[in-house]
C-alpha cells in the first residue's frame, strides 16, 4: 500500500515529528512511505529511515500561485499513483482538494489544533476520513463544522516508547547536564518547548519564585529555543526573573528532552492556548515524571488528577506553586501507561486500520 502525506515544511514541530514517526513506522511494515512538503532539516532523516521525500511548494498562502500549484500537484499524484492522501495542514489540504478532483484518491485529514473557525479551516473536514489528535479536538471541530461522527476517529500523537524509556537514557548526558546546570541536589522544574507568549511562561517564573521562599533548592528549568521574533519576550522573561531574585534557568533548545524529563521532578505546561494533545506532557509521564497544566485541551486526556498530576487555571501562580509541591511526592509507572494509552505502536496501528478501510 502506497501513502503519501503532505504538509507545509519538514522542521521542527509536533506535526513534523509525527509524519517522520509515522513514516518510519509504515517503512517498517512494509508500506510505501511517501511525503511531499516544501523541504526543511528533517528531510535528511525522514529519507534515512527509508521513506522518499517529493520537494513541492505546498506552503506558500499565495493565491495568484494557487492554479499553478494545483496543476504540478496533480502531475505529481499521477506520477506517485499513491492509495490514500494523508493532509496534515490547511494549504496541503486545500490543494489535494482541487488537484484530486479527477483522481479521486481517498483522503484523510489529521486536525492538529484548535484552528480558527472559518472557511479556510473547513476544509480539513472535506476529507474521507477525519483523525482528531484528542477528544478535545474532535469536540471542537463537530462543534463548529458539524463533522460527521462516521468519519472522526480519535487517534493521540503516539509517543515513541524507545526513545521516552527510563531504560534507554544516556546517564553520561544526564551527567553533564546537571553539571553544567548546577542542578545535582536540587528542587528540579521544568517547562519544555519554544519560547512564545502562549506558553505563559511568566507564571511559571512567578511560580518557582513562590515555591523558592519554601525549599531555597528549586531551580526552574526552561527549555527552548528562541526565534528571532521572540527576542524580545525572551529579554521580558529574563529581566522578571531577575527582579524576583528567583533561580531560573534558561538551557536553550535540547535534543535529549527525555533525559530533561527524566532529570526533573516535576515538569509544568502553563499554556494559556489549549494544547491540541499535549505531546511533552505524555512523553514526561512516561518517564515517571508527574505533570501540572492548565486545565484545557488534549491533556485532559492525559492526565490522571491525583495520580500522575495535577491541572491549574491559567495564570494562577499561587495554585500552581501549591500544585508542583504536591505533585513532587507522587509515585506511579507512567511508562507503562503511556504504553497503554499513548504509545506510537498504537497510533501506527489505528492510522494503518483508517488506511485499510478506504482501499478501494
Amino acid at each position: 500500500m502506497k501513502i503519501v502525506q503532505l504538509l507545509p515544511e519538514l522542521n521542527e514541530g509536533g506535526v513534523e515529528r509525527g509524519t517522520i514517526e509515522l513514516g518510519r513506522e509504515l517503512v517498517k511494515k512494509g508500506f510505501k512511505s511517501i511525503v511531499i512538503s516544501n523541504g526543511g532539516k528533517l528531510v535528511e532523516q525522514l529519507e534515512k529511515e527509508g521513506s522518499l521525500h517529493v520537494e513541492f511548494d505546498i506552503c506558500s498562502k499565495n493565491p495568484f500561485s494557487i492554479a499553478y500549484k494545483v496543476v504540478g500537484l496533480r502531475k505529481i499524484l499521477k506520477k506517485l499513483n499513491p492509495d490514500v492522501l494523508h493532509v496534515r495542514s490547511r494549504v496541503p489540504a486545500w490543494l489535494i482538494y482541487f488537484a484530486n478532483k479527477s483522481l479521486k484518491i481517498p483522503v484523510v485529514s489529521t486536525v492538529h489544533g484548535f484552528n480558527s473557525v472559518n472557511f479556510y479551516s473547513r476544509i480539513m473536514i472535506k476529507a474521507d476520513k477525519i483523525i482528531c489528535v484528542s477528544g478535545a479536538i474532535k469536540k471542537y471541530v463537530q462543534q463548529h463544522y458539524q463533522a460527521n461522527e462516521k468519519k472522526v476517529t480519535i487517534i493521540p500523537r503516539g509517543i515513541d516508547l524507545v526513545k521516552f524509556n527510563p531504560k534507554n537514557l544516556d546517564g553520561n548526558f544526564i551527567k553533564k547536564f546537571k553539571d553544567k546546570f548546577h542542578l545535582n541536589d536540587k528542587f528540579v522544574i521544568s517547562t519544555v518547548g519554544r519560547i512564545t507568549q502562549l506558553k505563559d511562561l511568566e507564571t511559571f517564573i512567578k511560580s518557582i519564585a513562590l515555591i523558592q521562599k519554601k525549599f531555597s533548592s528549586v531551580v526552574g528549568l526552561i527549555v527552548g529555543g528562541v526565534r528571532a521574533d521572540k527576542q524580545n519576550y525572551f529579554k521580558g522573561l529574563k529581566d522578571l526573573a531577575n527582579s524576583l531574585h528567583v533561580n531560573i534557568v534558561f538551557t536553550g533548545s535540547q535534543e535529549k528532552v527525555a533525559e530533561i524529563y527524566y532529570l526533573s521532578n516535576v515538569v509544568t505546561s502553563s499554556s494559556k492556548k489549549p494544547e491540541s494533545f499535549g505531546r511533552s506532557v505524555a512523553e514526561a509521564l512516561a518517564l515517571n515524571t508527574p505533570v501540572i497544566a492548565t486545565n484545557h485541551g488534549g491533556v485532559l486526556d492525559i492526565i490522571v488528577k491525583n495520580k500522575n498530576g495535577y491541572f491549574v487555571e491559567i495564570g494562577d501562580e499561587k495554585n500552581f506553586a501549591k500544585q508542583i509541591i504536591k505533585a513532587k511526592n507522587l509515585k506511579f509507572d507512567g511508562f507503562n501507561y503511556v504504553k497503554e494509552n499513548f504509545s506510537l505502536e498504537q497510533m501506527v496501528e489505528k492510522t494503518i486500520k483508517i488506511y485499510k478501510s478506504l482501499e478501494k
